[in-house]
């Protein structure tokens, strides 16, 4: 099987590593050469660890590297079984894509999108083939933790659901769950409310940073406090699901602190850029 993945970013890095290792090749579409560089350094990190922890042999590792193809050319995927979008949490720039790779892979078994935010109706809708339009939301970091939301939109026909899904689980070995196309899906419908609560804490002086996350870790077991768990979410990427939770529910535990943007328009986004609630320089 061949898989196009669209964008070289986190996810997309994630998305396109755990493909290879599951034996499909990958076409990464990545426009910016300085993100192509890091993800492939990102990916070559990732595989080496893999043989160190004993989880990959020096043959499983040569072997799922020569199966990543990197390219600045969207047109390169042309061929692809499937396409699985990881570009910038921006509704218009999706749906610019989406429509492209309509025309680019007319025969695919399905065009998925990794989105957070950006409704998969919308995605489908520019295409000539909205039924085989489907969410396939994966979690940071991919090739560690297994659960893939499958997202249905009003129009995803169930072949393509099944054929998606198969793909997740028999080929990548990941978990499934299965949501209908509303803003946050399942996991971040619930999550982002209570990481909007953490950082409105942190930022009226209720506690320290490190209290919160700290009294979340030891009194409920978290593996993550939420302010850690924001920076390595992305906070841009955690504005625009909370923007996307408001505009459809006005619920006002989605309203974004201030806080948030300004840190947003600071460019202190988390881990990727190395500051975001901690610093990451080091």
């Amino acid at each position: 099987m061949r898989v196009g993945v669209i964008g070289g970013g986190l996810m997309g890095s994630g998305i396109a590593e755990v493909c290879a290792r599951s034996g499909v090749d990958v076409t990464v579409v990545e426009v910016d050469p300085g993100h192509a560089e890091r993800s492939q350094q990102a990916i070559a990190k990732s595989l080496d660890r893999g043989v160190r922890a004993g989880k990959l042999s020096e043959e499983d590792r040569a072997a799922a590297w020569d199966r990543l193809v990197y390219t600045a050319q969207l047109e390169d995927v042309e061929g692809s079984d499937a396409a699985i979008e990881a570009i910038i949490e921006d509704e218009s720039a999706k749906r610019d894509l989406f429509k492209r790779l309509d025309q680019i892979l007319p025969d695919a078994q399905f065009l998925a999108s990794n989105t957070s935010s950006v409704p998969i109706m919308k995605l489908g809708a520019g295409t000539s083939k909205p039924d085989r339009v489907l969410g396939l939301h994966f979690f940071n970091p991919v090739p560690v933790l297994p659960l893939v939301e499958i997202v249905h939109s009003i129009m995803t026909s169930d072949a393509t659901a099944v054929v998606a899904r198969e793909f997740a689980e028999k080929t990548l070995g990941k978990e499934c769950i299965d949501s209908q196309d509303r803003a946050g899906f399942v996991v971040n419908a619930l999550l982002i409310p209570y990481l909007l609560s953490a950082i409105r804490m942190f930022e009226s002086g209720f506690a320290s940073k490190e209290d919160i996350d700290d009294g979340m870790k030891l009194g409920c077991a978290h593996p993550m406090g939420p302010l850690r768990l924001s920076d390595l979410i992305g906070l841009d990427t955690l504005l625009a699901v909370s923007e996307s939770l408001y505009d459809e529910f006005r619920d006002p535990s989605s309203v974004a602190p201030a806080l948030l943007n300004r840190m947003v328009e600071a460019g202190l986004l988390g881990r990727k850029s190395g500051r975001g609630f901690y610093d990451y320089s080091n």
